[in-house]
């Protein structure tokens, strides 16, 4: 991934990924935006958020997916993805550089 072009802004810096419960969270930042990816049984939700100090966190389908809402914090995000995954947001396997995305 790294240097790859990214269509949301920039070429990759930092891909981190953790696997718990079934699920596979992938952490990746662009020069424009954080994401935070999730998969499980073939479904997928993502987290992304701009990286000039917007707080705003948006789920979307997936990563480069349809955005579906906007929330002002990241555990509010956390609860929408474990709903689109059929999973308790605390079985979510949140990545060390995520943890601190919607702040």
């Amino acid at each position: 991934m790294d240097g790859d072009p990214d269509d949301r802004g920039g070429s990759e810096r930092v891909d981190t990924e953790r696997e718990s419960n079934g699920i596979v969270a992938t952490y990746a930042e662009t020069e424009t935006e954080r994401f935070l990816t999730f998969e499980r049984d073939g479904r997928t939700a993502a987290v992304a958020q701009n990286r000039d100090g917007y707080a705003m966190v948006a789920v979307r389908t997936a990563r480069e997916g349809e955005e579906l809402e906007r929330y002002y914090g990241f555990e509010m995000a956390l609860d929408h993805v474990g709903e689109r995954l059929g999973v308790s947001p605390r079985d979510l396997p949140v990545p060390d550089p995520a943890a601190d995305m919607g702040m």
